[in-house]
């Protein structure tokens, strides 16, 4: 198959699932939570509950641009999450805070996560064009594909490693939000629901990182 076809695959069910995210946030946008509490009240209830005192809670521009930031210990939350007392306000401020208790706690899939950052840096900025330098080589220096290869099956890696982050997380944030009563239990289907989508975006980009993989690997084999 080639690799156009498995690209254009994944951007297409990329594309669905980001919509289908979209119309989530936006569903689950217009529902308030019971304990009536802000995104930005969220992020900072949770994380006085687990005794994370050194992380700023910071609104930041964009839609759906939320995330945690270990180097700057800062929580991000975009303005549609920041000010907002909705469901889906609450549920991706528990995520992003969800990330903080996992750095807190040195939660194993983050180390590692972590540890594969300045790898993944460095395979990021040279992975294609040594890759596309073995495949017009391959009959040349046929070990440079390889390389390619090695470097791409790094980021692969990290794909993968990232999911049980983001899944756990995401578990983490719905378990603190029924606990504290920040959902109801009729609302907690709604949180899940809206998480599970942000999770699909990762579950994608794994799945199409390691079919591309596959794909170049098949190259260097029919050439050995």
């Amino acid at each position: 198959m080639s690799i156009w076809v498995i690209m254009f695959a994944v951007m297409l069910l990329s594309f669905a699932v980001q919509q289908v995210l979209e119309n989530k946030f936006r569903k689950y946008s217009e529902i308030s939570n019971s304990g009536r509490m802000t995104g930005a009240e969220v992020a900072v209830r949770m994380l006085e509950y687990y005794g994370i005192h050194n992380v700023k809670v910071r609104e930041t521009e964009g839609f759906l641009t939320d995330h945690f930031d270990p180097r700057s210990m800062t929580v991000n939350l975009s303005r549609a999450v920041y000010s907002s007392s909705s469901i889906a306000a609450a549920a991706v401020a528990a995520h992003e805070c969800g990330h903080v208790v996992q750095h807190a706690q040195g939660y194993a899939p983050v180390r590692l996560r972590t540890a594969l950052v300045p790898v993944v840096n460095f395979c990021n900025m040279t992975v294609q064009w040594v890759l596309l330098a073995g495949v017009l080589l391959i009959n040349v220096f046929p070990m440079l594909i390889w390389v390619g290869i090695v470097l791409f099956a790094m980021t692969t890696l990290f794909s993968f490693v990232t999911l049980p982050c983001e899944i756990n997380a995401s578990q983490r944030a719905v378990a603190w939000l029924s606990n504290t009563g920040v959902v109801t239990d009729a609302e907690r289907p709604m949180a899940v629901d809206a998480l599970k989508w942000a999770a699909y975006t990762y579950v994608i980009a794994a799945i199409g990182s390691l079919a591309t993989l596959f794909y170049y690997i098949g190259i260097a084999s029919r050439r050995n």
